[in-house]
């Protein structure tokens, strides 16, 4: 059975300066990732309709650069907060340093909205002129948007990746795998690339796609390591692509038994070496959820210029929250477990944080009918 799987090898990062050196201190390299950059532009793009929305409400725009500042701050630190408390708490509370290290990766979307509740009812008790509600129906619509982006972000990334599946739209997560190799055995890998060869297998009634797994290798460095190349490849490499869990989840090999590998003298003292591997090919959850938060946008967007603004306090807001949660609910069904805790559990950590969310978001949609003025 021949499938067209979606090889996702896209670069999480989009350029790398330095290392410098500064007062005899190595710094760097400075990299820029899609993550960060798409982070930023949701928030930016949301800045511009903010603006939009105050200034044809005749309100003071620089309000919005106060309060973008505020949803800035509160959800990266609640969302980094979240995380560690909601689904690494002994680790972290055991290292709390660590928590600081968000670099190294850990945000929960959860953890972000309550950081965003906290950050708009502070703002609100400062500015009477703007309550609670009011804030959040307006704010909710770019926070809409602003998920669209991070998701794509997660996307780039290669994480939060859904559970394996067999369609011809599934993807093959590859990347984690040849960036492991290429941390692990710094210097002797030279380059990796992954191509598809059709070659699939069954692996308990799901197909997975046949690969191949090309490698460049330094012939000096190697030999450092590893008697011969055929050794390297058959323990070396597979020792990474099996110990590190994010390669492991996105690539297997033939069972315990010797995987196919081809080499061959490459150019300036390397070697060319291509191995047969099978990729786990996943659903694109990520990818899922940008369109959803998309489309919300779209909806609360046009509900708010349908009314000229004029919609009762709570509606858009406890839409978004209804429509978000109740998605991400069901999204978790389609998604690996984050944390291994959660493979024991009959519901999974972000679906017990959203259930709680959804009936906040019902209990103030429904409050909104009973207030004049409601949409008809």
């Amino acid at each position: 059975m021949l499938l067209d799987f979606i090889i996702w090898q896209f670069s999480p990062e989009i350029f790398s300066l330095g290392p410098f050196s500064i007062f005899g201190l190595t710094l760097g390299p400075l990299t820029v990732r899609w993550y960060g950059v798409l982070f930023m532009l949701g928030f930016a793009i949301g800045y511009q309709i903010l603006s939009k929305i105050y200034k044809q409400e005749g309100r003071n725009e620089k309000d919005v650069d106060t309060i973008l500042m505020y949803v800035l701050v509160a959800t990266i630190i609640g969302a980094r907060l979240g995380h560690c408390l909601f689904y690494e708490p002994e680790y972290f509370l055991s290292h709390p340093i660590q928590i600081l290290f968000i670099w190294q990766g850990g945000l929960a979307s959860h953890g972000a909205t309550i950081g965003i509740l906290l950050a708009v009812y502070l703002y609100s008790r400062k500015h009477p002129n703007q309550s609670f509600l009011y804030l959040l129906d307006r704010i909710v619509i770019t926070i809409a948007l602003g998920g669209c982006f991070i998701r794509l972000g997660n996307l780039a990334n290669s994480e939060i990746v859904g559970r394996p599946s067999d369609t011809p739209t599934a993807f093959v997560f590859v990347r984690p795998a040849e960036d492991a190799i290429k941390e692990y055995y710094q210097g002797i890998v030279k380059d990796v690339s992954i191509t598809q060869n059709h070659k699939d297998t069954i692996v308990e009634g799901l197909t997975y796609a046949g690969i191949d797994l090309h490698l460049n290798l330094d012939t000096n460095k190697l030999l450092k390591t590893a008697p011969n190349t055929q050794f390297f490849l058959q323990n070396n490499v597979r020792y990474v692509l099996e110990g590190y869990s994010d390669a492991a989840e996105n690539i297997i090999f033939t069972r315990g038994k010797p995987f196919k590998t081809t080499i061959a003298e490459g150019k300036r003292g390397t070697v060319d070496a291509t191995i047969q591997v099978y990729g786990i090919p996943r659903l694109p959850a990520q990818l899922y959820e940008s369109i959803s938060s998309f489309l919300l946008f779209i909806l609360l967007f046009y509900i708010y210029n349908s009314k000229k603004g004029k919609v009762p306090e709570g509606r858009i807001f406890g839409l978004f929250v209804v429509i978000l949660f109740s998605l991400r609910f069901i999204y978790e069904f389609f998604k690996e477990a984050q944390v291994e805790f959660e493979n024991s559990m009959a519901l999974n950590m972000g679906q017990l944080l959203s259930i709680p969310l959804v009936i906040a978001g019902l209990f103030v949609l429904m409050r909104s009918f009973r207030k004049k003025g409601e949409i008809s």
